[in-house]
């Protein structure tokens, strides 16, 4: 039966070059053909029709036709959904030789306010989501003249992803995630570094690891997006969108447990319930245990997130959603290597230090906890038939305490361990408010948001540093001396830092997206920040300095002509960033605000009834005032110089045959650093750039079994060129190239998932932008029960 399958997957794969009506004109029996409209008898399109029992699935026309063939006589249960419309469940019966027809009619619910959808569905597919949050608008992809990577929860399961990282593995260019101190991440995007901080639209500090145990989906938005999120914490490469679970009407969940190497012991919940019988009041909680010790001789990380979740239809036109992100943490820093490297020219590699490779430099004695609290409220009104309000607020507090550590080279054969011990605290509010509405001026149609936004960013911090005595790499001392007993004893005395830092931001912004005509959009935004910067205040000295004011105008323009409408279009875009740098160089001298500017062009592609989707882009950024670790004093940042950076980025999304999905990603970039302090790095690309070339892929394959269940078969990896953890004219060091490599099978059912995946198949040996080496082979194994 496997042999079958698979020799039909290679002749499916040959014949995909045809059109769909050649693949399947042939098979006219047992099909069941379908008519979707609404309670007004309107066609409607684009809405996805799913198999329940089997996961297949497609989408109807514009005249709201749709086909299922090759359908065995049986009983389906089938699932209408389309965005605005209540989902709908339908019970159909497929008869041998007969003609199968079935009427659909969906309904605008309470949800839907004027084409713009309060809560969202539970829906399960791989496809790349419609998001209202790019924008700020409900257009549709093929009509956005910005790119955008959609990772969804359902992708993320099937992969068997145990945290944040593995995610990220299917983000176009994203390379080799960086775990920092408190087990946070940070990954690459258009050769710039950034940070996963903006949660359901809004900027929420979070320095500690994030559990994805609540989302729906990841979303990462690409280049500079000063206009419509702000500058405090977006990268010019991008910004990454943490996209959370909403409550659906229906009651169901699942209970799942993942083991696997290094004691990886993992448990999560999903339910789901409305708690009235108008089903206006919905609730749903998420929630996992973690624990996973390091590979290395010494390291573990454990995590606990409760993620409750609620949503209030107090009327048809008004909705109240408020959900709590709750996660508490304790682990070792991941190594953090700075090597050796003097002399006047210095050039070595990762590979240098292989025999280190499985060495942790560190005690399970010597540890941190954090702690994260991230409440998110959120009000959408229906003001008129074309205008809704949407008030919104994000609060959270972010603490870690302990310690943190990080190791130096002090020769070829010594080092010594910095270790960071105290207490880190972070606070962030965010409060915004926009309406949103669609109005005709002299026939053009015009998609409309007006907002404004108030973001206060506070840290407060309480640190000693502590450097331990040199040691050789091949001794055993460091690790018979590195407790807790012997850091409490040698802080004494040293290095304290005690200091609080208070910004806030205030900013007003518009977008209209206008259709000239039905294929030819514009977008037009803009937006006017006003930065307050308090200072950092020295509490030991009683001193406060580095404050200042600062203002800022960020635009945005974007062309998009559909040559196909709803299918194939070409865009182009100019954004703006800028990010306000606080502090000063080892000089004491403060940091004047840097400053971007993007231009980008290229395709978007949604083919086939969305069979096949991506996009392809070429982009070309520069910025101004650069802020960069000192070459000369790694514990300083100095500002000069440029960065360019152009590139490409291909995304391609295939659903070519119900049972197999394929997911293809390549990044090219070039960076520069251009008039740099004493043209140390004029010319070279800069260590926060990563691989030149990246590559993602993923595939998976189902072998029905009956109804009863079907078997998923998955393959997939990354791969990407050198990159530097240090990179001058007289100094550098040299990430190698890598390709790694994942494969998984899974038992699915209606009622119980069961898989098994192995990553790094090849036991491959790479490291991070930090000289932190990465997991060797391991096995994740998982079991899921669905209720």
């Amino acid at each position: 039966m496997l042999k079958q399958h698979l020799l039909g997957l290679i002749v499916c794969l040959a014949l995909s070059v045809y059109p769909r009506h050649q693949l399947y004109g042939q098979i006219t029996n047992n099909v069941l053909i379908g008519h979707v409209t609404d309670d007004n008898g309107t066609n409607l399109a684009s809405v996805r029709i799913t198999i329940q029992e089997n996961g297949e699935q497609t989408t109807s026309d514009k005249e709201g036709n749709f086909t299922l063939r090759d359908l065995q006589v049986g009983r389906y249960n089938l699932l209408a959904t389309s965005d605005g419309m209540e989902d709908k469940k339908i019970a159909v019966t497929i008869h041998d030789g007969e003609k199968n027809e079935v009427d659909i009619t969906l309904s605008k619910g309470a949800k839907q306010i004027k084409g713009i959808t309060l809560t969202d569905t539970k829906r399960k597919t791989i496809e790349k989501t419609e998001s209202e949050y790019v924008a700020r608008l409900p257009i549709k992809n093929i009509e956005n003249p910005q790119v955008y990577i959609s990772v969804s929860e359902q992708l993320m399961k099937t992969q068997l992803a145990t945290d944040l990282d593995a995610g990220l593995k299917n983000v176009v260019g994203a390379g080799v995630p960086i775990r920092y101190n408190q087990n946070r991440i940070v990954f690459y995007s258009r050769g710039f570094t950034v940070q996963p901080k903006i949660r359901n639209g809004l900027t929420t500090f979070n320095q500690n690891a994030i559990d994805p145990v609540g989302l729906d989906r990841i979303e990462v938005l690409k280049g500079p997006s000063a206009t419509l999120f702000g500058s405090a914490e977006v990268s010019y490469g991008g910004l990454l969108n943490r996209v959370t679970k909403k409550p659906y009407e229906d009651f169901g969940g699942t209970v799942s447990y993942s083991a696997g190497s290094w004691n990886l012991n993992r448990t999560t919940l999903d339910i789901n319930s409305p708690l009235n019988e108008s089903k206006t009041l919905l609730f749903r909680l998420n929630g996992a245990l973690h624990k996973e010790n390091s590979f290395q001789d010494a390291g573990f990380f454990n995590t606990m997130a409760v993620v409750p979740s609620l949503t209030y239809r107090l009327s048809p036109d008004t909705e109240i959603h408020l959900d709590l992100e709750y996660t508490k943490s304790k682990g070792t820093s991941p190594v953090r290597h700075s090597p050796y490297l003097k002399g006047k020219l210095t050039k070595r590699e990762a590979t240098d230090f292989e025999a280190q490779y499985n060495h942790s430099f560190a005690s399970n004695e010597v540890y941190y906890t954090g702690e994260n609290i991230d409440l998110f409220g959120e009000i959408k009104h229906r003001l008129s038939e074309n205008w809704v309000s949407s008030t919104s607020f994000a609060r959270t507090k972010t603490l870690t305490d302990g310690s943190t550590s990080r190791i130096y080279g002090q020769s070829e054969s010594t080092f010594k361990a910095r270790i960071y011990d105290g207490y880190y605290g972070y606070q962030s509010t965010n409060v915004q408010q926009n309406f949103t509405g669609n109005f005709e001026v002299l026939g053009i149609k015009n998609r409309m948001v007006v907002g404004a936004n108030y973001y206060n960013y506070y840290q407060d911090r309480d640190i000693r540093e502590v450097n331990t005595a040199k040691y050789n790499w091949t001794s055993g001392d460091f690790h018979a001396q590195f407790n807790r007993a012997y850091i409490d004893s040698a802080r004494i005395g040293d290095k304290r830092t005690l200091r609080t830092i208070d910004q806030h931001t205030y900013s007003a912004y518009v977008s209209d997206v206008m259709n000239i005509t039905d294929e030819f959009l514009v977008m037009l935004s803009l937006r006017y920040d006003y930065f307050d910067n308090k200072g950092t205040t020295d509490r030991l000295k009683q001193q406060t300095t580095g404050d200042y004011e600062q203002q800022a105008l960020s635009p945005k323009l974007g062309l998009v002509y559909q040559l196909i409408p709803d299918q194939l279009s070409v865009f182009a875009n100019y954004m703006h960033g800028f990010s306000n740098e606080g502090g000063s160089d080892s000089n004491g001298k403060s940091f004047d605000p840097e400053e971007a500017i993007q231009m980008e062009g290229g395709i978007k592609f949604d083919l086939f009834e969305k069979k096949i989707s991506g996009s392809l882009s070429y982009y070309d950024i520069g910025v101004k005032n650069i802020v960069r670790q000192d070459p000369n004093n790694k514990d300083f940042n100095t500002q000069d110089g440029e960065q360019t950076s152009k590139g490409i980025e291909f995304e391609f999304i295939a659903s070519i045959l119900p049972q197999l999905n394929l997911i293809f990603g390549y990044a090219y970039n070039d960076s520069e650093l251009k008039n740099t302090k004493g043209g140390t790095q004029d010319g070279l690309r800069p260590t926060t750039a990563g691989p030149e070339h990246l590559l993602n892929w993923w595939a998976d394959y189902s072998v029905h079994i009956n109804h009863s269940g079907k078997i998923v078969f998955g393959f997939g990896g990354n791969s990407g060129t050198e990159s530097y953890a240090v990179n001058t004219k007289t100094t550098r060091l040299t990430i190698p190239k890598y390709t790694i490599m994942d494969a998984g099978i899974s038992y699915q059912t209606e009622l119980l998932n069961l898989g098994i995946k192995v990553n790094n198949l090849t036991d491959k040996q790479y490291w991070s932008n930090r000289l932190t080496p990465q997991k060797p082979r391991n096995i994740v194994a998982n079991l899921t029960l669905n209720f």
